[in-house]
């Protein structure tokens, strides 16, 4: 096996450093045969999120404001055991990292500026509403004499 393929993009020309992550891996459930209990494949990845330097001062607030939830100590914790490779494993929970981390960086939607309703339209609306109300009450079977 090789090593583990190059930086894990966040976005724009920020990625993961690989000096940061904290590696972790024990046994996983799930499939595996006879293999499933020598073997270390669900992993564990750990990112010190409120130390870090590798984001920039505004998004690392903001991450941190976001993934408040999730955080333990400021460390940002993924965990993966889908696959039966550690391998794959590995490379599943550091996408999701750099995935969750894009989304809580991301900036915030632009405010929605309420627009006016045209007059015309307006007018359009209420007399074709009064239109209706006549034709409705020209129904009615009242004498009015």
């Amino acid at each position: 096996m090789g090593d583990m393929p190059g930086p894990y993009v966040v976005r724009g020309s920020v990625s993961l450093p690989e000096a940061e992550l904290m590696w972790r891996f024990s046994r996983s459930s799930g499939p595996g045969g006879q293999h499933v209990n020598t073997s270390d494949s669900q992993v564990e990845l750990r990112f010190d999120l409120a130390r870090t330097e590798a984001l920039p001062p505004v998004w690392k607030e903001r991450a941190l404001e976001r993934l408040a939830g999730r955080l333990v100590g400021g460390v940002l914790v993924v965990r993966a055991s889908e696959h039966r490779s550690q391998w794959r494993n590995r490379e599943t929970a550091a996408v999701r990292m750099a995935g969750l981390l894009a989304e809580a960086t991301a900036p915030p939607p632009r405010t929605r500026r309420p627009t006016r309703i045209p007059r015309g339209i307006n007018e359009r609306r209420l007399r074709e509403k009064k239109q209706r109300s006549e034709t409705k009450r020209g129904r009615s079977a009242r004498d009015w004499s």
